[in-house]
């Protein structure tokens, strides 16, 4: 199994070297980068290029580490119980499998997708450090090991919202995506708007790149937000020179919302251009 890349996800060559070693070393691939810069979209891609099923846990502040095992419904049981039901006697109709146990237990391999495993408790990683070393887990209701039947190819994201504990990261592989370069960004928007007006296209980036290099802007667009804002322009027929003024300088660019996402930002944009425009 090799991850080469497709053709609606640009992946660099770090990046696909990243996803190969993981699958290389049997170790899950952690993947950290801004928001919106496709770490989750990356798993689904490798899921497809290798022709496999993908299996998404998408972690909340409240998950546990446990519902990713298994949960055991003992409230439905015992509601059962007083109702004369005659399953409460056989204890697994009340086995509620998660994703993992149904990625150990599938028939063919699949990509496991574990997004945004820093929202959670930072006990959270600590707590699947087994489970993801040996790929077995203890059902003690039934006292049954559940082992996989294939290794899952495991990709975890995270936004560096907290540290993750040194054990869990000795057992991963780790990749970080950096924000695309002006190259690499041109051939992303290729692939979701092939036939985009060259001059718009260098407009909007122009832009685009000036935002995120602004001093003290507190919220950087992503690429995805810039992917909104072109689908905007399209949508709205926005001419290119609405994104800069006659002498070329930076201007408040239109429908401005799709990447300045807070009134600070959007203040100190427009202070900023007008601290130079009174300087000139």
């Amino acid at each position: 199994m090799r991850f080469e890349g497709t053709s609606s996800y640009v992946a660099t060559d770090d990046l696909k070297l990243a996803v190969n070693a993981a699958i290389r070393l049997q170790r899950p691939l952690l993947i950290k980068g801004e928001p919106g810069t496709g770490k989750t979209m990356l798993a689904e891609e490798v899921a497809g290029a290798l022709s496999m099923p993908l299996l998404q846990w998408h972690i909340k502040s409240t998950t546990k580490a446990q519902q990713g095992l298994y949960e055991y419904d003992a409230v439905s049981r015992l509601r059962d119980s007083q109702l004369g039901d005659e399953r409460v006697k056989d204890i697994q109709h009340y086995i509620v499998r998660g994703v993992l146990w149904q990625a150990f237990e599938a028939e063919h391999p699949v990509v496991l997708l574990i997004d945004e495993i820093d929202k959670a408790d930072i006990e959270f990683p600590n707590d699947l450090l087994r489970e993801l070393d040996r790929m077995e887990f203890f059902v003690y209701e039934t006292r049954q090991t559940v082992k996989a039947r294939h290794r899952p190819v495991v990709v975890i994201t995270s936004n560096n919202e907290k540290e993750l504990p040194d054990a869990f990261l000795r057992r991963c592989f780790f990749h970080y995506i950096r924000f695309p370069d002006r190259d690499t960004m041109q051939r992303i928007v290729d692939v979701h708007y092939p036939g985009l007006r060259k001059e718009l296209l260098k407009s909007a980036m122009d832009s685009f790149f000036q935002i995120r290099e602004l001093p003290g802007i507190k919220k950087k667009p992503s690429t995805s937000e810039l992917l909104d804002w072109l689908k905007l322009l399209v949508a709205e027929d926005i001419p290119p020179e609405a994104l800069h003024s006659k002498d070329g300088k930076t201007v408040i660019p239109p429908l401005h919302g799709a990447l300045l996402k807070n009134e600070q930002d959007v203040h100190l944009f427009e202070r900023l251009l007008f601290m130079a425009r009174h300087n000139r």
